[in-house]
């Protein structure tokens, strides 16, 4: 057998911040030409162990390190950043951190330059990279402008340009459409075929088992609990914690307990004048555009009423941040206006505008900036003068929620992606707001964690209504009783979520996939009159029977 490409032996991690080791005796290697699927619960270390193989653990992120890597047969112990880089590519978890130049252009050339490549030869990397993805279009944009996806999309060109031969993808699809994640998952299988060497720390394991990896590491507090192919962990797995396909969750829940019933957003369902009272968000005719792209937002009419659990979906680009940003007044209207409380966003400040509604950024980045958790989740209620007593009430309950209570202490930019998300949710969630508006909120995180805190946030007695971004479908399935369908800047559909996703052919047409768990609930949808979570179908009558 061939010298593998990757080769880890007795690996063991302790951040210099954390009592507790981040990586215990982590063994394995990978060869050339596999694609090797790392999953595992946020926090678990999989992140941890990329930032190892990359060389910014113990260079950049500071701890006590033991073990040994190989990466082509050569330890890394004492091999410098740049050398390292020129084996093995790193795509992060969050483009905002990767994406240094302000034209895509310039931020495919970065490394390249850096290697002092001749000029000629640099311009023809890029154009190779960027038409490999796809994206060739947007070599002179700037990278500001860009959609989440975009940026992921560049980062990841950037790191092709190249030529590693091993490439690490850290959640590569967080931040991408259903279109544009299977045209990613296409383009890396085919990458492995021609001989790179592949690791991919994905939640999304039942979209990465569509390309067939050779193998699954999956990770438990910080150890291997399984190693092997994709039949062996269907054996060794929890439903519950790893996404599988509906068919396998259906056969395997109908044996459990169904789940609770749960009372989605209680102080609404308890008010019965609730349809007569006006939207709490109103959208009327709403244009915008940017200098470089004019038709961001077009005619958009669009109202949030109480009671609502509004999903928004479409491609990446389609303009549902630049939607939500307009809701909470980080942006003006080129044309038309918004209303919250009847009352125009042109005449309220944003901490006006915060009072009602608390938005999530897509980006962690955007949103962390103090010394501990705790701090982070008091900032927005004492800014919104808040009783001191009721403060801490209020960060304790939110960090319950989101499954992160005794981090108070930690700093936040220590945390795992999916950890500062969670983070970033719990600090709106402290502030009390009516309104949540939630861009990807479950962007890093694994199923039961994503599962547990979106069970808790739509029973939360002070929120009256809920409007979520995301590229899921299954989360809009599970949790949406409005779901809102974008494109090129116009809104297409808004209605209940069995009328908007039953014409599979229109999805596919706005860059959104089917889903196992869609397909199921529409072929149940005359027994069960509504769509539902997997494990609530496995207990319909027609199917215990």
């Amino acid at each position: 057998m061939a010298q593998p490409l990757v080769w880890v032996n007795d690996l063991t991690f302790r951040y210099r911040e954390r009592p507790e080791p981040a990586l215990r005796e982590i063994s394995f290697e990978a060869q050339a030409g596999e694609l090797l699927l790392i999953a595992g619960a946020s926090g678990c270390g999989k992140t941890t162990l990329i930032r190892c193989l990359n060389g910014l653990i113990p260079r950049s992120y500071k701890g006590e390190l033991q073990g040994e890597i190989l990466l082509d047969g050569k330890s890394i112990a004492n091999l410098p950043l740049a050398r390292i880089s020129q084996m093995v590519g790193t795509v992060l978890q969050d483009p905002e951190r990767q994406i240094l130049g302000t034209r895509v252009r310039n931020e495919v050339a970065f490394g390249l330059e850096n290697l002092a490549l001749p000029r000629e030869e640099i311009i023809q990397r890029i154009d190779e990279a960027l038409t490999y993805l796809g994206i060739h279009h947007l070599r002179d944009r700037e990278t500001f402008n860009l959609s989440g996806g975009e940026k992921q999309k560049v980062a990841l060109a950037g790191v092709l340009a190249m030529r590693p031969k091993i490439l690490l993808l850290d959640e590569p699809l967080a931040s991408l459409d259903p279109a544009s994640a299977q045209e990613t998952l296409r383009i890396v299988r085919q990458m492995v075929d021609e001989g790179l060497c592949v690791l991919m720390v994905e939640h999304r394991v039942e979209d990465v088992l569509k390309i067939h990896p050779d193998r699954v590491l999956l990770m438990e507090g910080g150890q291997i609990r399984y190693l092997g192919d994709v039949e062996g962990l269907y054996q060794v797995v929890n439903y519950r914690e790893i996404k599988l396909p509906a068919s396998e969750v259906l056969k395997r829940a109908r044996h459990d307990p169904a789940p609770p019933l749960l009372q989605v957003l209680p102080s609404v369902q308890a008010d019965t004048k609730t349809s007569e009272q006006a939207p709490l968000v109103r959208f009327e005719q709403v244009c915008f555009g940017y200098e470089t792209k004019p038709n961001v937002l077009q005619d958009v009419n669009f109202e949030i009423r109480r009671g609502d659990v509004i999903a928004v979906l479409g491609a990446n680009g389609a303009g549902k941040t630049t939607l939500v940003k307009h809701a909470i007044g980080l942006l003006k209207p080129t044309s038309g206006r918004v209303l919250i409380n009847g009352v125009d966003t042109r005449h309220l400040s944003v901490a006006e505008i915060a009072r009602t509604l608390g938005y999530v950024f897509q980006s962690p980045s955007h949103m962390l900036f103090a010394p501990t958790v705790y701090d982070e989740l008091a900032f927005g209620p004492r800014n919104l003068e808040h009783p001191k007593d009721q403060i801490e009430k209020e960060v304790m309950e939110a960090l319950e929620i989101v499954n992160l209570s005794g981090r108070e202490k930690d700093p936040p930019l220590s945390l795992s992606f999916g950890q500062q998300k969670r983070v970033s949710i719990a600090a709106v969630l402290a502030m009390r707001s009516r309104i949540l508006i939630m861009d990807e909120p479950t962007a890093g995180q694994d199923y039961q964690n994503y599962m547990d805190f979106m069970d808790a946030i739509i029973q939360l007695p002070n929120i009256e209504a809920i409007l979520f971004i995301t590229h899921d479908i299954d989360l809009a399935i599970i949790y949406a009783n409005r779901v809102a369908l974008m494109s090129e800047g116009r809104l297409v559909a808004d209605g209940k979520p069995q009328d908007v996703l039953k014409d599979l052919e229109r999805l596919r047409d706005w860059r959104l996939v089917p889903t196992s768990l869609l397909q199921l609930n529409l072929e149940m949808l005359p027994t069960s009159g509504k769509f539902l979570r997997a494990e609530a179908l496995a207990h319909l009558p027609s199917l215990k029977s």
